[in-house]
Formats: C-alpha cells, structure tokens, sequence
C-alpha cells in the first residue's frame, strides 16, 4: 500500500511541475504585455495636449503601471525558484507581498479613501515589514532526517 502511495505522489509531483512550468510560460507572457503597455500608455501620454508633459496624475498612473510589472517578475521569481528548490521561500514572497503592497500606497488618491483604509494600509505595511525583518533575522535551519526518530538540524548558528 505504501508504494502505492507513492507513486501516486510522484505522478501528482510531476502534473504539479508541469502546471508550475506553464505558469512560468504565462507570467512571461504577461510581464511582456506589461512591459508593452507601460510604454504604450507613456507614449500615448507625451503625445497628447500638452505635448511632452506628465501631469502628476499621469505620472502615477504610470508608477503604478511600472509597480505592476515589477511585482509580476518577483511572482515569476517565486516560480522559477519553486521549480529549482521545490520549495517555497518566504523571504521572497514576503518581499513580494510589500512590493505589491507599496504599489497600492503609492497610487493611493488619499481624497478618495476612509482614513480606516490609510489606517488599514499602514498597519499591513507595519507587519508585513516587521514581519520581513524577523525572517531576514534569524537564522536559517535546515532539517535532514537522520533517523526515523531523531532528525538533526544543520545550519544552527
């Protein structure tokens, strides 16, 4: 029953790596369209009245623009080193998740917003930095069986 078990695993280990590998093809594609659209929509700005010029609306509109592409290749960063490590590091997801998160504070219209949505926001930015910190601080432990019973930790500093 146990080999039964665990080929099954393996089979579902490797439609997941396929899916992951598709997912990687598909955020490619859209950090291109990304890329594409970010320099169609500056184009399309500096040719229309007034010529040349950036309002301030304009220009974060395009921040946000940038921002967006920005945090679709830390996803696809988290994908291409889920397909290399199997593993999924949360230093790199945690970065991701304030990158995503500074991108909302910066396109912000604070005249459109409750002050329970700035509130909501700085207390997200406040933990997930916080949060950020404490995985970058402490020390990386790495678990290898040694024996059924008894699994070492390697790394401890």
């Amino acid at each position: 029953m146990s080999q039964t078990k665990s080929v099954l695993i393996e089979k579902l280990q490797v439609v997941i790596h396929f899916s992951v590998r598709v997912l990687a093809l598909l955020m490619t594609f859209v950090i291109v369209m990304g890329v594409v659209d970010v320099g169609w929509t500056i184009y399309q700005k500096l040719i229309s009245a007034p010529v040349f010029i950036l309002t301030m609306n304009d220009m974060l509109a395009t921040f946000g623009a940038f921002m967006a592409v920005l945090i679709a290749i830390e996803i696809f960063v988290n994908i291409t080193i889920y397909l290399r490590d199997d593993v999924i590091h949360v230093k790199i997801v945690m970065a991701t998740a304030l990158m995503a998160v500074s991108r909302k504070v910066i396109i912000l219209d604070l005249k459109a917003v409750e002050p329970q949505e700035v509130y909501g926001l700085a207390a997200l930015v406040f933990g997930l930095s916080i949060g950020y910190w404490l995985v970058r601080q402490l020390p990386s432990y790495h678990f290898s069986k040694q024996t059924e019973d008894k699994p070492s930790i390697e790394g401890h500093e």
